[in-house]
């Protein structure tokens, strides 16, 4: 057979290949571990609660993916069920730190998500938590071991990740969920929302799910203060009904940017599951219609992006202060002279952690710290229409919400007076979404295939 006709024949069966799962050079792997506090801890998330949690309705997990291209890189997403905004720089860069010692992963390649259950532990006891929640010593020192001890499970499921490593096909699709709803209505009526529901599946040779990454942009908050019970809202009921229909194969939630997205309706257990039984039918009906294939290989970037806050009080203004406010207000003045002792200044910007992960020209993540609002995702993939792109928030540290210039302007909760909350003094500055979006376009163009046309040219579905 002459050379003309055997290329067309080889291209052909390459194709078939990947429509079967079968070429596809990656290496995947997966691991999980119960992090369910054994001691009843505080709950985080809502600041009205008065007592430490009471049992538990499900475990809560962290979950971790990693996944080897086939030319010396390797991706580890760490999905977990806590809330995050006592989570912190200091123990995210200790676990990036120790990830990369036993395992070679990179700092960049290393993206850690919350799901943001707002019936999960305080993690760790930030200067955040110490305004919010009135914990006494008995309870600190819960969540100082408590913190010791996510952090070394992290770590471990990380590990054990990366020495379970199978060949795997990775495919990509995108569904949808309606029920949430921006909760910003005081002030715009009709707010906007995400209702993308994005889908990665890691099948094994023989095609079947290993894990399925599944994201969606609203806070995990059907469960409102009056529940002191261990979960993980909805994003823990949706994985629960993913893994009793694909046994076997492990089910991962990242959230996406709903810093201003609540669930509707909201505030009973029953509705949580239905919520969470609701997004599980959308990634079911994305894993059994056509799906594109994702092809190596993996590119990273990592950047912390410096957001400003408005210039913070002087100590003298603190102490004039003592005493005024509320408990919250009381708290954070008390706070913030502390912190004058401690480091004799006020923080004036926080470095927010950016992520761009490339997995080849098939697919784009955009992984951002912070609580995010939907104004990001939707600028985003408006300004990049050629690319399949995945924007993620809640990554690495929640440090604040993040506000777009709309936002901010428009001030209220996200805007501006939850800072409190996080222990900061005050907002950011106008500005900061043109600093996240011109890192984030620095950060797509240093992570671009050499072939610039390729990258706008996506692979074909298929079924896998």
């Amino acid at each position: 057979m002459t050379g003309w006709r055997v290329f067309p024949l080889i291209l052909v069966a390459c194709w078939a290949g990947v429509a079967w799962g079968q070429v596809l050079p990656w290496r995947g792997g997966v691991a999980r571990v119960d992090i369910t506090p054994e001691q009843p801890i505080w709950l985080a998330g809502y600041a009205a609660r008065s007592r430490q949690a009471e049992g538990s309705l499900h475990p809560l997990w962290a979950k971790a993916l990693v996944l080897d291209d086939g030319h010396g890189n390797r991706f580890a997403l760490v999905t977990l069920d806590l809330v995050g905004d006592n989570f912190g720089r200091q123990l995210s860069e200790s676990i990036a730190d120790a990830v990369a010692r036993r395992t070679g992963i990179a700092r960049s390649h290393l993206v850690l998500n919350f799901s943001h259950t707002h019936c999960g532990p305080v993690s760790r006891v930030t200067d955040g938590a110490k305004v919010t929640y009135p914990l006494d010593e008995r309870q600190r020192a819960l969540i100082a071991q408590y913190s010791k001890d996510v952090e070394s499970k992290i770590v471990h499921a990380v590990q054990q990740a990366a020495t379970t490593l199978q060949p795997v096909s990775i495919w990509f699709g995108t569904g949808r969920a309606t029920f949430a709803a921006n909760r910003r209505t005081y002030i715009r009526p009709n707010g906007p929302v995400d209702h993308s529901v994005p889908v990665l599946k890691v099948a094994n040779e023989q095609g079947k799910a290993i894990a399925v990454v599944f994201g969606y942009a609203c806070h995990a908050t059907t469960l409102g203060p009056d529940c002191y019970q261990y979960n993980g809202d909805y994003p823990g009921f949706a994985q629960i009904a993913l893994e009793q229909q694909l046994p076997g194969a492990t089910a991962m939630f990242v959230a996406g940017c709903g810093g201003d997205i609540n669930p509707a309706p909201r505030g009973t257990v029953e509705l949580a599951r239905q919520h969470g039984e609701t997004l599980a039918q959308a990634v079911h009906d994305v894993l059994t219609g056509p799906m594109h294939p994702v092809r190596p290989p993996l590119r990273a970037a990592f950047r912390r992006v410096a957001l400003p806050f408005v210039d913070p009080p002087t100590r003298e203004e603190l102490l004039a202060r003592r005493g005024q406010g509320d408990r919250y207000d009381q708290r954070l003045t008390e706070v913030l002279l502390e912190r004058f002792r401690r480091q004799g200044f006020l923080e004036r910007s926080y470095p927010m952690p950016v992520h761009v992960i490339r997995f080849g020209t098939d697919l784009t993540l955009v992984a951002l710290g912070g609580e995010v609002v939907v104004d990001y995702a939707l600028r985003l993939k408006k300004d990049y229409p050629d690319l399949r792109l995945w924007v993620a928030a809640y990554c690495d540290e929640v440090f604040a919400y993040v506000p777009s210039e709309r936002v901010l302007a428009e001030g209220g909760y996200e805007g501006g007076g939850a800072m409190r909350y996080f222990g900061w003094h005050g907002p950011f500055q106008p500005g900061i979404e043109q600093r996240i979006l011109s890192a984030i376009d620095q950060m797509l163009k240093e992570t671009a295939p050499d072939n610039r046309r390729a990258a706008t040219r996506p692979a074909p579905a298929h079924s896998p």
